[in-house]
């Protein structure tokens, strides 16, 4: 599962902090992204065995590399854009979300736990089962690159994990 919830000790007269970190499904592992490019240089070349000692395979052969050259860009950038983490961390004060990704500089968002919503979104929202996190004055997303189930079972998961914090926190 591209989620795991985890428990980070917190100071010695504070609650532990319960952490939330996702990040996106990875289909093609790292053998696979070999195996693909070996695969596929293997196939290529096999027609171009008939042409061998002509000047016709010095035409082709350009276009084949080029062809590797392609592939193997595309799924480099893909693992690139998928190095996407979000951590969720909430005690019984505070909840922060912080989302790093490659290609941009980290997000960071603090509310006070007391008045963080999650809610769902059967539809209307980017994808379905949409989850945002209100508090404060912004309103943000949680797990969209997650599959519909997941999210559904994040969701209620944090329902949960909130239940509990807030009947453990101590009253002011």
């Amino acid at each position: 599962m591209p989620y795991e919830w985890t428990i980070a000790p917190s100071g010695p007269d504070r609650l532990p902090r319960r952490v939330l970190s996702a990040w996106p499904h990875r289909s093609l592992p790292k053998a696979g992204f070999a195996a693909v490019i070996l695969g596929a240089f293997l196939f290529i070349t096999i027609p171009l065995l008939g042409v061998l000692g002509t000047k016709v395979l010095w035409g082709l052969l350009p276009f084949a590399l080029l062809t590797i050259g392609a592939l193997w860009w595309g799924i480099a950038r893909s693992y690139k854009d998928g190095e996407v983490l979000e951590e969720l961390e909430i005690d019984a004060d505070t909840a922060r979300l912080s989302r790093r990704s490659a290609r941009s500089t980290p997000q960071v968002w603090d509310c006070n736990t007391y008045w963080l919503r999650p809610e769902i979104h059967p539809s209307g929202g980017p994808v379905p089962s949409y989850i945002t996190l209100a508090g404060g004055s912004r309103v943000v997303e949680l797990g969209a690159f997650l599959t519909e189930d997941e999210r559904k079972r994040l969701y209620s998961e944090l329902i949960a994990v909130l239940k509990d914090i807030k009947s453990t926190a101590p009253s002011p």
